[in-house]
């Protein structure tokens, strides 16, 4: 029975999180308790929590992860200072004339907002407060409406730069090297976050395709009037003014990763610097809305690390329960290999994303199953861009979405919750064909690292 106390921690944080308690101190105090419960009947060994200060000091030592705040300064910066709503009505008044122009511009700016700040809610609220009224005075259904902005929103889980991308990066990275080392290879390779983010750009922009074309074929919104062409002029003028700024920024963020011109750390400072120069020629980089963005970013920031400490604290009492031997022992025996591993894998994470947000995945769930998965052969980059995709899909499956439930929250009375379910199905669906197709063609996912890095 005693072996099988992992398992019950993990139940119970689930049951716990569930109940609506903070997420980090659910981590660390069931951890703790099922520590001091193990010792006094003699499964546990206090022994292990000395690792702690060593952890703690890890993690402020990690230069990686000094991006995260940099990378959601700038996504923050980018959204109070306007620059999204002036994008959005840029790219609807330029596509205005097309059929389904406006659903594609919620897509693109989407996809833009996606790409800089990586965070779920924040992107579903903005582009539902931006682009859910219009969509519908300019004769979209609700359930067309709701269903991509639904969708775009959750793009920031694999468009990179992202801080999904950033976390899931360097959780990777250290799963992969403790998977060399289990199989006895004592100089390992390394995977790093800026071979994640370029293992994503090709299934990103694939998804945003599909998305595009799934609006200009199956959208049906009332007709526009046309437009005349010296309006057009000037709509083209715009959209260019307001559309090449943030594109430059992000071009030049993920650009110098790739060249290998400057870290991930480093990027994200240029990115936040970049945003924060744009707010202000823009007029917007006020006082008050500097401390708006400061004190967002803060909080935002806070929230990972101290997730991150309660993390550390639930895997240390895990190993020391022997939950490592547990979880390869149960891998082992399945009769499929790691082709049913893998597909168990991502059913938990798919299922676990309908209660715990990516943060908590991140740092709880991959590094318990990834030093498995990693050792018996899978590749570290088509691992974290399947992951990425999955509790993508996760986050906007009915009933228990985190995308649907934001949108909700900034969605009027008129739309009802079936036709936010009804419009997320066929998205839903993009999603699952691109996972397929990343598992019958590994390559769309590491092909352009081991190009650009080899």
């Amino acid at each position: 029975m005693a072996e099988y106390i992992p398992f019950l921690m993990f139940v119970c944080v689930c049951l716990v999180l569930m109940a609506g308690y903070p997420v980090a101190f659910t981590l660390a105090g069931t951890a703790l308790l099922f520590a001091l419960v193990g010792t006094l009947s003699g499964h546990f060994d206090m022994a292990f929590l000395q690792a702690m200060p060593n952890r703690l000091f890890g993690t402020m030592d990690n230069t990686t992860l000094i991006a995260v705040p940099l990378f959601v300064l700038m996504g923050v910066m980018l959204e109070k200072s306007r620059l999204s709503e002036d994008l959005l009505e840029s790219m609807a008044d330029l596509l205005g004339g097309f059929r389904s122009g406006l659903g594609i511009s919620v897509v693109v700016v989407g996809a833009l907002l996606a790409a800089s700040t990586g965070i779920v809610g924040a992107t579903v609220v903005t582009m539902g407060l931006m682009s859910l009224p219009t969509m519908l005075k300019r004769g979209y259904s609700p359930a067309q409406a709701t269903g991509v902005i639904a969708a775009t929103g959750t793009l920031g889980q694999i468009i990179p730069p992202s801080i999904a991308l950033v976390l899931l990066g360097d959780t990777l990275s250290s799963a992969y090297q403790q998977a060399q080392l289990n199989m006895g290879i004592f100089t390992p390779k390394t995977v790093s976050i800026g071979d994640l983010f370029v293992g994503a750009i090709i299934p990103g922009f694939m998804l945003v395709l599909m998305y595009c074309l799934y609006m200009i074929l199956f959208a049906r919104p009332a007709p526009q009037a046309p437009q005349n062409v010296e309006a057009a002029d000037n709509r083209l003028s715009r959209a260019m003014r307001n559309l090449l700024p943030p594109i430059i920024l992000i071009i030049a963020v993920l650009g110098s990763i790739l060249s290998g011109a400057a870290t991930p750390t480093e990027a994200a400072g240029v990115g936040a610097f970049g945003a924060t120069v744009l707010a202000a020629l823009k007029g917007q980089l006020t006082i008050s809305r500097l401390r708006e963005v400061v004190q967002s970013t803060t909080e935002v920031t806070s929230m990972v690390f101290l997730i991150l400490i309660g993390a550390a604290v639930f895997s240390l009492v895990f190993r020391g329960f022997g939950g490592e031997e547990l979880v390869e022992q149960f891998f082992a025996g399945l009769p499929g290999g790691i082709v049913a591993a893998t597909l168990l894998v991502m059913l938990v994470i798919f299922l676990l994303g309908f209660i715990l947000d990516f943060i908590e995945i991140t740092f709880v769930v991959v590094p318990i199953v990834a030093p498995v998965l990693l050792a018996m052969g899978l590749d570290p980059v088509w691992l974290g861009v399947m992951i990425a995709i999955n509790l993508q899909t996760s986050f906007l499956t009915p009933p228990f979405g985190f995308a649907l439930f934001y949108l909700r929250g900034v969605a009027p009375d008129t739309v009802e919750t079936s036709d936010m379910y009804y419009g997320v199905a066929p998205f839903i669906f993009l999603q699952v064909l691109l996972l397929l197709m990343l598992s019958q063609w590994p390559q769309l996912a590491t092909w352009l690292p081991s190009l650009i890095y080899n």
